[in-house]
């Protein structure tokens, strides 16, 4: 089990590693845009936190 988690944890990081630069050029909309979609997201998870813990009490 062990070796097993430590195979998918390397995998994680050599993925992660591969795509850590962007390959392509984006304008600053594109940035802006993928910065406000992943602001969204990170609201939208504090949000489903936030109700997980409404329902947990």
């Amino acid at each position: 089990m062990r070796v097993s988690l430590k195979r998918l944890f390397r995998k994680i990081e050599e993925i992660n590693r591969r795509y850590r630069t962007p390959r392509i050029a984006m304008s600053r909309g594109g940035r802006a845009a993928l910065e406000f979609l992943r602001l969204y997201l990170l609201f939208l998870v504090c949000l489903m936190v936030y109700k997980f813990i409404l329902l947990v009490n």
